[in-house]
C-alpha cells in the first residue's frame, strides 16, 4: 500500500535544485581536472593512462628487506636522475609461490613501470644499478612488456566496449519504459562515469595514479550496477502511476517511490561496499585502484539512482505539462 502522506525520509522533488547543486559540486572538479590533463599530457588523455594503453615495461625486483613508501620516493628520484622517464613504483605483496621461485628469502617486491624498453635500450641495466645501489642483492623476478601498437588496440577496444554498453542500455530502457526514462538513465550513467573518471584524473595529477584495463572493467561494472538500481526505482514509479495517478501528483509519486526503494538500494550498496572495502584494505596492491574505482562507482551510482535520475524524470514531466498547458 502506497503511503499517500508527505512524510518521507527523502524528498527528491521538493529539494531537487539542492540535488542539482550537489551534483554540480561532485562533477565540476573532475571535469576541470580532465580538461587540464587533456591539455598538459603529451597523449592528450583526460586521465593518466598506464602501459596497457601507451605501451611500456614492468620490471619486478625481489628485495631481502622490508620496503617503505619513503624508500620508493628515493628510488624514483634516483631513477629520474639517471634518465628514466616517469617511473611508476609500487610495493607488492609476497606470496608463497613467489618465495619458492626465488634464490633468496625476499621480504618485498618492487614493481617498476616505465616506458617501453627495447633490446637496444640500456634502461633495464640502469634500473638494476639503482636497485643494487639501494638494496643488497636485488633479484629481477619478472619482466613484461606491452608494445605501443598493442596499447592503442586495447584502448580502441575499450572504447568500443563502452559504446556498445551505452547503446544496449538505451535500447533496453526505451523498450521497457519510455524514451525519457531511458534518457534519464543514460544521463545517470554518464554522471557516474564522469565522476569516477574525474576522481581518477585528480588522483593522476596529484598522486600519479594511472588507469589500465582493470579500470575499464570497473567502469563497465559500475554502469551495470547503476542501471540496475535505476531500473528498480523507475519500475516502482511506473507501477505507482498505474494506481495513484488520479490521487497524487507525479512529484508525490516520485517521492513515494524513491522512499519505497530506498532501504533496498542502501542495503544492496552497503553489502557490496563492505566486501570492496575489505578488498581495498587487505587485498593486493595491484588491484587497489580497480577496487577504488568500484567503491566510488557504487557510492555515486546509488546517489544518482535515488536523486539524480528521479529528479530528471520529475523535471521533464513538469516541463511537458507546461508545454501542454501553453
Amino acid at each position: 500500500m502506497l503511503n499517500t502522506g508527505r512524510k518521507h525520509l527523502v524528498h527528491v522533488v521538493k529539494y531537487r535544485w539542492w540535488w542539482m547543486a550537489l551534483t554540480t559540486i561532485l562533477l565540476v572538479p573532475g571535469i576541470i581536472a580532465m580538461i587540464y590533463s587533456s591539455v598538459t599530457y603529451q597523449n592528450h588523455a583526460p586521465m593518466k593512462v598506464g602501459i596497457d594503453y601507451t605501451g611500456g615495461t614492468i620490471l619486478q625486483y625481489g628485495i631481502e628487506e622490508k620496503v617503505t613508501n619513503k624508500d620508493l620516493t628515493q628510488i624514483r628520484e634516483k631513477l629520474e636522475d639517471k634518465g628514466i622517464e616517469n617511473p611508476y613504483l609500487q610495493i607488492l605483496n609476497v606470496n608463497n609461490d613467489q618465495q619458492k621461485n626465488t634464490k633468496s628469502e625476499i621480504q618485498s617486491i618492487i614493481s617498476v613501470r616505465t616506458k617501453f624498453i627495447d633490446k637496444d635500450s640500456n634502461d633495464g641495466e640502469t634500473i638494476m644499478l639503482v636497485m643494487s645501489d639501494q638494496y643488497k642483492n636485488p633479484e629481477l623476478m619478472s619482466v613484461s612488456s606491452v608494445g605501443p601498437t598493442m596499447g592503442k588496440e586495447l584502448f580502441k577496444n575499450s572504447l568500443i566496449a563502452l559504446t556498445l554498453a551505452f547503446l544496449g542500455i538505451v535500447a533496453y530502457l526505451s523498450f521497457r519504459f519510455r524514451f525519457d526514462y531511458a534518457l534519464a538513465a543514460i544521463l545517470g550513467v554518464l554522471h557516474d562515469v564522469i565522476f569516477v573518471c574525474g576522481v581518477f584524473s585528480i588522483l593522476g595529477l596529484v598522486y600519479n595514479v594511472q588507469i589500465d584495463g582493470l579500470f575499464i572493467t570497473a567502469i563497465l561494472t559500475v554502469i551495470g550496477f547503476s542501471v540496475h538500481d535505476t531500473i528498480v526505482v523507475f519500475d516502482r514509479i511506473r507501477e505507482n502511476l498505474r494506481y495513484y495517478s488520479k490521487k497524487m501528483s507525479f512529484g508525490d509519486i516520485v517521492d513515494a517511490s524513491v522512499n519505497q526503494t530506498l532501504t533496498r538500494s542502501i542495503n544492496t550498496s552497503l553489502t557490496t561496499l563492505i566486501t570492496l572495502l575489505a578488498l581495498y584494505l587487505w587485498g593486493g596492491v595491484t588491484t587497489r585502484d580497480f577496487v577504488l574505482a568500484m567503491i566510488l562507482g557504487i557510492v555515486i551510482g546509488t546517489y544518482s539512482s535515488i536523486f539524480f535520475c528521479s529528479m530528471l524524470v520529475d523535471f521533464w514531466n513538469d516541463k511537458n505539462k507546461k508545454q501542454l498547458a501553453v
